[in-house]
């Protein structure tokens, strides 16, 4: 896979959020994208996710001949965010369940839910309802359900927020495994997180810019 952005711009109400962002991670390769607070980083991870459109540029996912259309993006893709809300009336299992109608995975894809459970720490807490989760544990959660379908590209926002030191071995864990043949997205200020990043984009605050010009 190939995911590249050509000349990527975003404004909001007439401020420039970022310009002329231009990138290429492909399978294997882990891309970080840093910066202070309020230059973009969640909002370039929501436009790679389809979430958001661009404002000038283009963001393309394609298999190395063929390109992606934007509709079929999410069927490639995982998100780990904190803006992402899950189901807390139900159970941890059942909220991978519903990932796994919504994205209308086969049968099987429940056996693996279980797998994927245990692997981030929560089988124990499968059957328990969400509204009794800690923070870390719903972003564990977050985890599962952005690997259930096994994306070609995990993109990660904040990779390690709420998340205790046996939580931040387990991300840390999941991206290692990932980049051996796929695409991660480090969208982070840690600056030990950041330095995984094969290829590295570096966003700047831009302040005053009235027009967007």
């Amino acid at each position: 896979m190939i995911l590249s952005a050509v000349g990527l711009r975003k404004v909001f109400n007439r401020r420039v959020v970022f310009k002329e962002l231009t990138f290429e991670a492909k399978s294997g390769q882990v891309l970080s994208i840093t910066g202070p607070n309020g230059s973009g980083k969640s909002t370039v991870s929501k436009i790679i996710c389809g979430v958001l459109t661009p404002t000038g540029g283009e963001v393309a996912l394609s298999n190395g001949e063929v390109k992606i259309s934007r509709e079929k993006v999410y069927k490639h893709i995982g998100m780990v965010s904190p803006y992402l809300e899950l189901y807390g009336e139900f159970t941890a299992l059942e909220n991978l369940k519903i990932e796994i109608k919504a994205r209308r995975l086969p049968k099987t894809a429940e056996e693996r839910a279980l797998e994927i459970l245990d692997s981030v720490g929560l089988f124990n807490r499968r059957n328990d309802e969400l509204k009794g989760f800690s923070s870390g544990m719903k972003q564990r959660l977050k985890y599962a359900a952005a690997l259930i379908h096994e994306p070609d590209v995990l993109v990660l926002d904040e990779p390690t927020a709420n998340l205790d030191v046996a939580g931040t071995d387990m991300v840390l864990s999941v991206i290692e495994q990932y980049r051996k043949d796929r695409i991660v997205v480090l969208a982070t200020n840690d600056v030990e997180e950041a330095a995984l990043g094969d290829v590295k984009v570096v966003l700047q605050r831009k302040l005053g810019e009235g027009n967007g010009k």
